[in-house]
């Protein structure tokens, strides 16, 4: 970044020499104005009312009017010679919470850096000493050929000034609030709350100029020669509402949109348990219709096993047979015929005088 001013914190007799750096740059865009007819570019000239004669640059002076009328010219040389002790230095008035500045009074914002080796450790003291204070320092100095107010403070591991317009630079906002007579009921204060709670946090990084961006494909198109797309703009103002109503809708068309982005961070993700994020919108609902059917289903399996447990069991001929005899038919069942019983304690007989008449 280049540098617009260079001179040095006054912190009581420490001097700490800084670099000024614009903090901020503009991105509007820029047009120019042309003859239609032949696409000229269209100037502006310096011609004097009295003699309809150009003059240069060389040739021209500041002047003060009069509220008769009296032209005081002023020259470069004259607002040289007037004492600016801020010509050159920031100069530090005192400190003070950073809530003590009417956000009405911030102008523009500088980076101020460290001019040279000597001055990164008197530049970090200060920015300590603003770090641990909790406060911002409120300071004057003098740019573009006047002398104006100032407030540092610390961002990250750098100190910020923001120009501050004088006290009496703010115009009293006197006549601009509604009649007094105005009544806000409790039910439209819990809508605006609601409103409130479901729009939720501003996320500053992901906003952008919407205007800027349609200019330029505006001009791209035109550019290209192709045909540029009309949209009608609605309208928002001069309508007589019904306050509640609005608020209801804005409640509404709010949490539909807040789904609608939950959908979209989660389109890749399979619900667990049949939970599915809220949406406002019918595929949200169908979807959540789903998942319900799903856990229905799952929750329906055990049930289906207990209650198969519990039954009574029944023959072929669909009689009901009691726990009991049931278990007797069953073991009854599996005993062998009585000739394989014989057969079987035979065979054991015959084993067990085997092993009396073996040896030891």
């Amino acid at each position: 970044m280049r540098s617009i001013w260079n001179g040095a914190i006054s912190f009581g007799l420490v001097s700490i020499p800084v670099k000024l750096m614009n903090a901020t740059e503009n991105h509007a865009i820029s047009f120019r104005q042309i003859h239609l007819s032949d696409g000229g570019r269209i100037r502006y000239r310096k011609v004097c009312e009295l003699d309809e004669e150009e003059v240069p640059a060389s040739e021209t002076v500041k002047a003060y009017e009069g509220e008769d009328g009296t032209v005081i010219p002023v020259t470069d040389e004259d607002l040289a010679s007037l004492p600016l002790p801020t010509a050159k230095t920031i100069e530090i008035e005192g400190f003070v919470p950073s809530s003590a500045v009417d956000p009405l009074q911030l102008d523009s914002a500088y980076y101020l850096q460290a001019n040279g080796v000597p001055a990164a450790k008197p530049y970090a003291l200060l920015r300590e000493a603003l770090t641990r204070s909790g406060k911002v320092a409120v300071a004057k100095y003098a740019l573009r050929g006047r002398e104006r107010l100032g407030m540092l403070r610390v961002t990250g591991d750098v100190i910020v000034m923001h120009g501050l317009l004088w006290p009496d630079e703010i115009r009293s906002p006197e006549d601009v609030a509604p009649d007094s007579g105005v009544k806000i009921r409790d039910a439209e204060l819990d809508l605006a709350d609601a409103l409130m709670n479901t729009l939720g946090e501003a996320d500053l990084d992901t906003l952008h100029d919407d205007y800027r961006e349609a200019v330029e494909e505006l001009v791209a198109a035109k550019a290209a020669g192709e045909p540029v797309a009309e949209e009608e703009a609605e309208e928002t103002g001069g309508k007589v509402i019904d306050l509640m109503a609005a608020l209801e809708s804005s409640v509404r068309a709010a949490e539909e949109s807040k789904g609608d982005r939950e959908d979209g961070r989660h389109a890749d993700v399979h619900p667990i348990g049949g939970r599915t994020p809220r949406s406002g919108g019918t595929g949200g609902t169908a979807r959540k219709k789903t998942a319900q059917g799903g856990s229905a289903r799952k929750r329906s399996a055990p049930a289906a096993k207990s209650a198969a447990k519990k039954a009574p069991a029944k023959k072929a001929t669909g009689k009901k047979i009691t726990g009991k005899k049931a278990a007797t038919e069953g073991a009854a069942a599996k005993k062998p015929p009585a000739e394989k019983r014989a057969a079987g304690a035979a065979a054991k007989k015959t084993a067990a005088g085997t092993r009396k008449r073996s040896p030891a």
